[in-house]
Order: C-alpha cells, then structure tokens, then sequence
C-alpha cells in the first residue's frame, strides 16, 4: 500500500484541530488581572501543558516567570544526533475591546464566510495549533525527525517580560539549532513569507497634574491650568502635520528596500476610510516597517456622559512607540521620556513610568534553515515562492533568543496575515492558511533533517 502525501493527512487532522482551537479560544486568556481573572490564564495554560502530554512530550513544565505568569515548556525527543527545534507560540490574548462591535462572541469560536473568529484564533492560539498540527502529521507519517522544544509564552501582549528574563536565569532551557516563532504571518492569504525584521517597542505611562484638586470652569476656567487640554498638547507634539512621529533625537528617515506594500493595499487591509489620508511620509514598507511610531493606546479623562463643567487637576496617557532595527529600545525610551517632558505645556509636573519595553530584531535570511523552510513553503504553496517582508510589531523574546543562542537560526512565521484582524474587534484566522502553514513546518521539520544529516 502506498502511503497517502503528508499533505492528505494534514488536511484529514483539521476538524480535530478546528475542535481544539474553539476549547483554547474559549479561555479568557488576557495576561491583565485588572481586566479577565488570572484564573483564566491558569486555565490555559493547564490546556496547553495537557495538549503537549497528549503528544509524548517530556519534561511538561508549568514556568513561573518573574512578572507573574506562566509559561509552558514541552520536550519531544527525536532520532540520535538529530538536530534541535524549538517552537514558540503564546496563548495570552489582547482583551476583546468593544464585545458588542464583534459580529460573533470573541471568546466563541464561531465560523463565518470561510474564516474562524475569535480572540487569539490567529494571535496566538492558532500559532500553538500550527504547531501541533505540524508534529501530529509528522508523526503519523514517520516521525518526528527532529528533537522539539515547545514554549508556549504566557504574556506576550502585555510585553512585561516574563519569559526573557526566565529564559535569562535558566539559559541551557530553550536551547536550539533553529528556533521558529509562530507569531507573524503572511503578507496577504496565499502568499508565503517569513519575516525578516521586527519593530522593538517601549510602553510608557505618563501623569500630568496641574492643579491640587478640579475646579468649577466657570469660576476658574480661562486660567487655571487644565491638565487634560495640557495633556492634548503634550501628545500633539509627537507627530508632525503630517502624521510623521516625532520625538526629539529619534530617527525618521530610514528606508526600506525589501517587499513593498502597495498604499491602495494597505488602505483596504487598514480599512481606512475614504477621504481620509494616510500619515507620515516616504513608501508605506518604510513607515511601518523601518521607521519609529508612536501610538497613543490610551487615556485616562471624564467620560462625556456624567461629566461635569470641570477644570481637571490630573491626566494620564499610555503611549506605544514602535521601534526600528537599527535603533536601541532603551535609548528610544529614554529619548521619548526626555521629550515628554520638555514639552509639557505651562511647567505642568510630568511623571512617566516604563510598564514594558522590547528590543528590534532582524534576521538572518541566509541561513541554511532558511533554506528548508523556502522548499518547505513553496510545497505547501503550489507555484508561489517565499518571501520575505517586516512586521511592524514587536516579539521582544527574539531578542533575548538571539542573544542567548547566538549560533541559532531564527525564523517567524504564523497566522496573522492582514485579514486576520489581529488585536482589533473580529480577529479571525484563515483555516486554509492553518492547513499550509501546518504543512509547510511539518515539511520544514523534514528538509531542515536532511540538511543536517547531508
């Protein structure tokens, strides 16, 4: 009898993976006890721990990491000599924003117009199914050729740390020939790629107070300092005109010269509103993928129901700055902490703390495993070849990876492709990009033997 292409038999183990993926996006997994009860991050990562027993792994480890989270570890021994590939995926989640604007429950996974929606189901509960997708069809046709580690990360949105600074501690851990980080995503549905680069990121959280207590506006207003109209000021001065961010000492103009992203593309994957002009200047690959950008995620003031005609003493803001290969997070935050405070309007008293903070990464694509995985990509993806792009956002663990294993290839890919919807209202992931990419690991885990065994 003539066995079935491992293609066959990925495509025969998705239902299973379909069930899988709505009891993990089912978790309320938001690393932020202030908003989901850690309980529910516990409960997921117990999920994650079992699915790895279930698949012969050794050595299953619940991590207590030093910013209060879990992490999960899995060992899968191969063939004698074989070489080692460690696989990470997250099972924390953004919080699901406004859960009236989802067409669908965000913590249901539930099936609409060929895509599955949920929270996590492409960012990054879908990446940990990848991967068990991958090994379940290796293994049924086989083996696995490799020695696998897995490492399923359990704050990864909120960017505090966690897993660095265990991975620190405990190096000889997550040790590897090759490490794949199953967290980015295709340019567009179809077309294979890896990412070449990421955007480090610093979070910081700024308090501005003017007056000892709020006062009436009419009695005061017109010269009483108010701290929220400072505060609107203070963050105005972080981008030009045009849109271009700008903090003082921090480089704008870099360039980048791999796949471009043409503007009416992304205006359709942003779904910008007609009329409505993009911002900053230069091609769309260098603004969000070479160059600085800051975000303001959020802002502490009176909401406009039950506001009262008040001159406000105190306002906070969080503020994101994505940062470039090429610049230093740390420098960059102490950069944009400068700035804040020489800007605040008036002599407002400014205080600002660090809550997060990631290093940039580029990679090195002329590695022999970036071989194997293009093979591996254009099998599982008939008649297109690899490519490779940036990603705008931030896996800080990359870093701390590099570091600690400097002699380790490094490559991303994952689920996240732009209709994906990641981190806003109905994420949802492509099922026929779980399948190819499953398939592409699983043939990548194949090629990348080979070439060590040649």
């Amino acid at each position: 009898m003539t066995a079935r292409p491992i293609s066959e038999t990925v495509a025969s183990l998705m239902p299973r993976a379909k069930a899988e993926l709505s009891e993990l996006v089912a978790f309320r997994s938001v690393a932020d006890p202030a908003q989901f009860p850690k309980s529910e991050c516990e409960a997921a990562a117990d999920w994650v721990a079992d699915a790895l027993r279930a698949e012969d792994f050794q050595d299953v480890a619940l991590l207590d990491t030093p910013d209060g989270t879990r992490s999960v570890y899995g060992f899968l021994p191969g063939p004698a000599g074989a070489p080692t590939v460690l696989l990470y995926a997250h099972y924390d989640v953004q919080p699901p924003l406004d859960e009236s604007a989802w067409l669908s429950p965000p913590f249901e996974l539930t099936e609409r117009d060929g895509r599955w929606y949920g929270r996590g189901s492409a960012d990054c509960k879908g990446g940990f199914i990848m991967h068990l997708l991958a090994l379940r069809a290796l293994k049924a046709d086989g083996g696995v050729p490799v020695s696998v580690k897995v490492i399923v990360e359990g704050s990864e949105e909120q960017g505090t740390g966690g897993l660095e600074r265990y991975a620190e501690a405990h190096p000889e851990l997550l040790a590897a020939d090759t490490i794949v980080i199953g967290d980015t995503g295709n340019f567009r549905v179809g077309l294979p790629t890896v990412t070449a680069t990421l955007r480090g990121m610093t979070m910081l959280r700024v308090t501005l107070d003017t007056l000892e207590g709020n006062l009436h506006s009419g009695q005061f207003g017109g010269a009483a300092p108010d701290a929220l109209a400072a505060m609107i000021q203070l963050l105005a001065s972080l981008h030009a005109e045009d849109g271009t961010t700008t903090v003082d000492g921090l480089a704008t103009d870099t360039e980048w010269d791999g796949l471009q992203y043409p503007e009416a593309d992304f205006r359709k994957d942003a779904k910008v509103l007609d009329g409505v002009g993009l911002i900053g200047t230069g091609t769309v690959a260098d603004r969000i993928w070479a160059r600085p950008a800051v975000t303001v995620i959020g802002i502490d003031c009176p909401p406009v129901v039950g506001a009262t005609p008040s001159v406000q003493a105190s306002a906070r803001a969080q503020i994101s700055l994505r940062v470039p290969p090429g610049q230093d997070a740390a420098e960059a935050t102490g950069l944009l902490t400068a700035h804040l405070k020489a800007h605040a309007p008036w002599g407002s008293r400014v205080a600002v703390e660090q809550v997060g903070q990631g290093q940039p990464f580029r990679a090195d694509t002329s590695s022999p495993a970036y071989t194997s995985m293009a093979r591996a990509m254009e099998a599982a993806y008939p008649g297109e070849k690899m490519q490779t792009s940036g990603m705008g956002g931030s896996i800080p663990l990359c870093n701390t990876l590099a570091a600690l294993y400097p002699e380790a290839e490094i490559l991303l890919i994952g689920l996240s492709e732009p209709e994906a919807q990641i981190h806003a209202v109905n994420e949802s992931v492509s099922p026929e990009e779980l399948e190819r990419l499953s398939l592409a690991e699983a043939l990548f885990l194949r090629n990348y033997a080979e070439s060590k065994r040649a």
